[in-house]
């Protein structure tokens, strides 16, 4: 069973409610929350309306940033983190989407004991109510104010030192739907997956990521799908549609769309 999520930042404009009636108006059950958002609305009126429409949290965006890339120190994003996995259990996520912040003036290996610190910190909890940490790797060069992993093979390696049920990944095909399939660590890859970001671009990002609506982009995303169902993934995929491609689009239109391509998809993967 191919699961869908759309991402809030999808229909950034709309607010919280309005993302989540809209949501669940056209047939989507999952939503991959984002907290800005959800401050706005309230934590405690958010799970009211959650259980109230019969939706389900496939993420939580984001905590981290403990290299004090974003400005904050350690232990301010570290408090901040916990915060977010309370809101997450909350709400009953499945996973706290985690970004380690940029290498900033840190060596690599001082910026990766600062995430293994934070982590150490944060995985029990996660680990006693049975919420992943999914940790985002960022390919393009926008991506190094938020992540010091480049590479799936280098956050991939991170988790398997930490070595916990609950400390896995988040892949996001518009950052890494360019690589050869058939050179992906799949064994290593699949088992370490909390969720699967769906993204297409109709050519490959500089500045600023410009998402397309799936299908008229560039990225093999039946391919990346088929495979990693053959892999035994089993979890969501999450759509994120955003960026200049698509900004004067109507959020109604971009949500059906989106819906329609991924029940296709299903189909065609799993006939």
């Amino acid at each position: 069973m191919v699961k869908f999520s759309i991402n809030q930042t999808t229909t950034m404009r709309w607010s919280f409610d309005e993302d989540l009636v809209h949501y669940q108006q056209a047939g989507i059950g999952a939503v991959h929350l984002w907290r800005r958002k959800l401050w706005d609305f309230g934590v405690e009126k958010a799970h009211h309306l959650v259980e109230e429409l019969g939706l389900e949290v496939s993420a939580l965006s984001w905590a981290g940033g403990f290299t004090g890339g974003d400005g904050r120190g350690y232990t301010e994003s570290l408090r901040d983190a916990k915060q977010a996995l309370f809101e997450a259990i909350d709400l009953r996520a499945k996973c706290v989407v985690v970004y380690s912040g940029s290498r900033g003036g840190h060596t690599l290996n001082h910026s990766r004991r600062l995430l293994q610190s934070a982590v150490s910190e944060i995985l029990p909890i996660a680990e006693e109510h049975g919420i992943s940490l999914a940790i985002k790797p960022m390919h393009h060069g926008y991506g190094t104010e938020w992540s010091i992993f480049r590479k799936l093979e280098e956050a991939i390696q991170f988790t398997q030192m930490i070595d916990s049920p609950y400390l896995k990944l988040v892949l996001d095909l518009y950052e890494f739907g360019r690589l050869p399939i058939d050179r992906i660590a799949w064994d290593e890859l699949v088992p370490r997956l909390a969720l699967v970001q769906l993204g297409d671009s109709k050519a490959p990002p500089r500045d600023e990521p410009n998402r397309c609506r799936l299908g008229e982009g560039q990225l093999p995303l039946e391919q990346w799908v088929r495979r990693l169902s053959e892999q035994g993934y089993q979890g969501y995929y999450d759509v994120e549609v955003i960026g200049a491609d698509v900004e004067n689009q109507p959020y109604e239109g971009l949500i059906e769309h989106s819906l329609d391509y991924f029940r296709a998809l299903e189909t065609r993967v799993n006939p």
